[in-house]
């Protein structure tokens, strides 16, 4: 599908545009994502029908614009929240030559690299809702709405949102930059690991981590942290510390909250014994999802690191 072509033709004729090929229908959820009831009762809007004067993008694009939805794409979306960190990488996924403002025709389109090339995905602007909420993610502020589409994008690669539900960190992280990856089992961590992270932060890499699943997948501990579950790293620095040096690791959780709740974490007490100007620099004290802990307890409660680049 040609994005201008499709887009062009919508504006002459003074229509806003249809999918045919991932249409507003029962098929592009799938069939077992929810009970055939629920699935009876979604109903699809276009942002202009949900918000007075929606944005794709406002005030920049940035993790924590996304809060997951009903859909279990935790893997993906931790994906995501690393690529608006790198906006090399972004740029290419999100065209720019798009929007709400100019040239609105209820068309949309997104890059993902599969199979050695970068596929253009063409979408209509039409979200599913149920109950008046989002089935998919939904806009942390309320009128805008690039994650909403660019997950319809994958959902539509992929063939369905269903096919979105459960899936590979390392897969999203590849299909959003075309690049080279590498996963670490923190069962069994290389000796360098602190050495491993820093070095990837420093090179700007998209960075994930995941956690194993126990019993059943995203049940909360009491520490905070959830059990099957992907997130983003966002940062890995050294810093002054009492009489030495600590390593820590900043992570960000896709759901937009809920935080771990150990040494280090927004409101423990060894910020206290960090210098002023590193923890003004680092700390960003909100029930945003996003939180710092040492190596060690990264270690512990996290199963798999996922690092990405261009090149290896």
């Amino acid at each position: 599908q040609d994005f201008n072509h499709l887009r062009a033709l919508c504006l002459s004729q003074g229509l806003l545009f249809e999918d045919a090929t991932f249409p507003a229908r029962i098929s592009s959820i799938g069939p077992n994502l929810l009970p055939e009831d629920k699935l009876r009762q979604i109903q699809w809007r276009r942002p202009p029908e949900l918000q007075r004067n929606p944005y794709l993008i406002l005030d920049g694009v940035s993790r924590f614009d996304i809060m997951q939805g009903e859909i279990g794409d935790c893997w993906m979306l931790a994906a995501l929240g690393s690529l608006t960190l790198q906006k090399r990488f972004l740029e290419n996924v999100l065209p720019k030559d798009q929007g709400f403002q100019d040239d609105y025709a209820g068309i949309f389109h997104f890059r993902f690299w599969q199979y050695g090339d970068w596929v253009d995905v063409v979408i209509d602007d039409q979200l599913p809702i149920l109950n008046g909420r989002y089935l998919s993610v939904h806009p942390r502020t309320s009128n805008e709405f690039w994650p909403s589409l660019l997950e319809k994008a994958y959902a539509k690669l992929r063939g369905s949102y269903q096919n979105l539900h459960g899936g590979y960190l390392s897969d999203a992280l590849v299909d959003f930059t075309g690049g080279v990856q590498v996963q670490f089992s923190l069962k069994e961590p290389p000796p360098d690991l602190k050495e491993i992270l820093k070095a990837a932060d420093k090179s700007k890499c998209l960075m994930g981590c995941s956690t194993s699943v126990q019993v059943r997948r995203n049940i909360k501990l009491r520490n905070g942290i959830v059990q099957g579950h992907a997130y983003t790293v966002t940062g890995a620095v050294k810093i002054p510390y009492k009489n030495g040096w600590k390593h820590i690791i900043r992570i960000w959780n896709p759901w937009g909250h809920g935080e771990w709740k150990g040494p280090w974490s927004d409101n423990s007490p060894q910020w206290n014994h960090v210098e002023p100007k590193f923890r003004e620099a680092l700390l960003r004290n909100k029930d945003d999802g996003e939180f710092w802990m040492s190596c060690e307890n990264f270690q512990e409660q996290f199963s798999w690191l996922y690092i990405c680049n261009s090149t290896p």
